[in-house]
């Protein structure tokens, strides 16, 4: 399905062609997000690789569980499907996106395999590594930050394509990371793109404190899609192979509807309170009309440990060796003293993250001239709503690492 196009907008006239394009962008929710989903690119202050403390500290606590895991594989079952004199181990991260965290990821990961082989097997293996994400990513900018071939120990290539189906040939990977990804889903789900439907998400860009049939429909498009990327990896690692898997999510006991865990985190996430506020200002300017709004969905959705537990099993294939559930404070405390001083300077920076995370989607929705205005009255609402730097936020992860048996 082709991309659509970006609407026009008039100077003189904003609301100039809203009506006539929203069933149009309405077909980029239903089947086209994979050619626009994607984190910001480039490097600048608007970009992933600058706006992405929250993933590196996820990662930096999934570390040590990331590397007792390898230390922990059965190099002896790879040995089967690779002769010793042509070994060459695969590893790829899905949902890479740009910047340092991929690049630590792997050299980390290449690292520790490297020196189990020698001190087990007496040999280094050659490696390759691939680094997989939608088409829309920029691919550009993460390539140009690789380190020169003669300083890293992998061969590098690039996987376009949605984890959400296949991506390599049966039994090509021995080790595969998905890091702060999976919370993203394959599409908007149906109904909720329906105005007749009791899904449609009225009022609401996303589903913290949604009505009910909202957070049901995007439960069962994230159950269908972590079924379906289970399936797919389990045709694709090898026997004795490993997936590790890093998410955002929430405790068992926690319902869906509360995707977020307590008022502080809700309020502070980019995704809920201020960022409904900013589609509301958008709507009183008269640069958008309800219809658009309500159009406009984030397609993330926060699972519960229980629920990745009974996909797991749903697929069978898989031995789970260790499942965790973290909170992740939202910023450290240096900052947080930094921004209650300036509140402005956090205003700028909670922007930058949500520019990071939304921009494409928002642009493919909105054109860039309004999608502009989104932000920078999103940036109105954190930097003038004092409070929220009196409150304390909280991401969820999930971390799970399972053996393909």
């Amino acid at each position: 399905m082709e991309l659509s196009r970006p609407m026009t907008i008039s100077t003189s006239s904003p609301r100039e062609g809203l009506g006539t394009n929203y069933e149009e962008h309405k077909q980029t929710w239903a089947g086209g997000l994979h050619r626009v989903l994607c984190m910001q690119g480039g490097d600048d202050d608007g970009s992933y690789a600058k706006n992405s403390e929250a993933p590196a500290s996820a990662i930096t606590l999934s570390k040590p569980l990331l590397l007792t895991a390898i230390q922990s594989l059965n190099l002896k079952l790879f040995s089967r499907i690779e002769e010793e004199k042509d070994c060459c181990i695969r590893i790829a991260d899905l949902g890479c996106a740009t910047g340092y965290n991929t690049l630590a990821t792997i050299d980390m990961v290449v690292e520790c395999l490297r020196k189990k082989y020698i001190h087990e097997c007496g040999f280094e293996p050659e490696f390759e590594a691939f680094f997989s994400d939608l088409p829309s990513n920029d691919f550009n900018s993460l390539f140009r930050s690789l380190p020169a071939a003669t300083t890293r120990h992998y061969y590098a290539a690039g996987v376009p394509g949605s984890f959400y189906g296949r991506l390599f040939p049966k039994r090509k990977l021995h080790v595969v990371v998905s890091l702060s990804a999976l919370n993203w889903l394959s599409q908007i789900p149906d109904a909720v793109l329906d105005k007749r439907s009791a899904s449609w998400n009225k009022g609401r860009v996303w589903i913290d404190g949604a009505k009910k049939e909202v957070v049901e429909a995007y439960a069962k498009q994230s159950e269908e899609d972590l079924e379906n990327f289970l399936r797919c990896r389990k045709e694709e690692i090898v026997h004795g192979g490993m997936l590790f898997m890093l998410m955002g999510g929430r405790p068992g006991f926690q319902q869906p509807e509360n995707q977020l865990g307590d008022p502080d985190s809700s309020a502070k996430h980019p995704f809920a309170t201020s960022m409904d506020k900013a589609w509301q200002d958008l709507l009183k300017m008269g640069l958008i009309d309800e219809e658009t709004r309500d159009g406009f969905n984030i397609p993330a959705y926060m699972r519960s440990t229980e629920e990745v537990e009974v996909a797991i099993k749903r697929c069978g294939g898989f031995e789970v060796q260790k499942m965790e559930f973290h909170k992740i404070m939202e910023h450290s405390e240096e900052k947080h003293k930094e921004w209650i001083r300036d509140p402005v300077s956090y205003g700028r920076a909670k922007t930058n993250m949500v520019r990071a995370a939304l921009r494409p989607i928002a642009e493919a929705h909105l054109g860039p001239n309004i999608s502009e205005e989104l932000f920078k009255c999103y940036e109105k609402q954190v930097s003038s709503d004092i409070t929220l730097l009196h409150k304390t936020g909280f991401y969820g992860v999930i971390t799970a690492c399972l053996i393909r048996m």
